[in-house]
């Protein structure tokens, strides 16, 4: 699918690997519109890219509708809807004294797994009801996942289990939506320069590049916005969760 004149729909849209997703969506002709919780964040990447934002809890499904409401709206429906948004808490599952994660279990859950699929819900609806492009596709849906979802660490129980989960609902969801042109893919994403990267120590960021075979450092925001750029051009991807990660396995910490 030809990106240029396209709407297409990125949350987490206003930083880190979803904010690189808009400006190259942007700098290829998209009409973009940013979901993000951080209202004055995303308002300031839409005004750059010349897009649309609208702030959004993407764990609560009424947020998502009329965000995609608004969307549709200012900008039209989309054809390109990827879910950058999420967040990446740690917790023992049974911590020092007995203390429990179920509610980081819970909130993790909420905003990573049940933020993609709302947005992934909401943009499929709209893309369904659009005319085919002469290639016969409707849309194409990129969620975002984790190498976290095969090389859990210590600690990453429920961030694993979010990004599993969309991996996992990848095919499926292509199966599903194929007789309507919808492709659906994931990006697993491994260690790159986002803002939660940003606020480690120096030495501790060390540590982590020590794990990365080639190219020896953190991947660059740009460097997933280009995998989403390719996902859309290639219209036989489909269905499956595609590793960026510079051959990276993640240790048990």
């Amino acid at each position: 699918m030809h990106i240029t004149d396209k709407v297409a729909v990125v949350s987490g849209g206003a930083s880190g690997l979803g904010a690189a997703t808009a400006r190259r969506l942007a700098s290829e002709g998209a009409r973009v519109g940013i979901l993000d919780f951080d209202a004055e964040r995303g308002a300031a990447v839409a005004a750059e890219i010349g897009g649309h934002a609208v702030q959004t809890d993407v764990g609560d499904e009424a947020s998502v509708a009329a965000a995609m409401a608004e969307i549709v709206d200012k900008l039209g429906a989309p054809r390109i809807a990827v879910s950058c948004a999420g967040v990446g808490l740690a917790a023992r599952i049974v911590g020092r004294e007995g203390k429990l994660s179920t509610d980081v279990f819970e909130k993790t859950i909420r905003v990573n797994l049940m933020g993609t699929y709302f947005v992934m819900s909401y943009a499929a609806r709209e893309m369904m009801a659009l005319e085919p492009e002469d290639t016969g596709e409707r849309g194409v849906i990129v969620n975002t996942a984790s190498v976290a979802y095969q090389d859990g660490q210590f600690g990453q129980a429920a961030y694993s289990a979010s990004k599993g989960a969309i991996a996992a609902m990848c095919l499926p969801a292509a199966r599903e939506m194929a007789k309507q042109g919808v492709r659906v893919m994931a990006i697993a994403p491994g260690l790159f320069n986002t803002p939660m990267m940003e606020g480690l120590p120096e030495d501790v960021t060390a540590g982590i590049v020590a794990n990365v075979p080639f190219p020896h450092r953190l991947g660059d925001p740009a460097e997933y916005a280009q995998m989403v750029s390719q996902i859309v051009a290639n219209p036989y991807l489909n269905g499956t969760t595609i590793r960026l990660d510079a051959a990276v396995r993640l240790p048990q910490r």
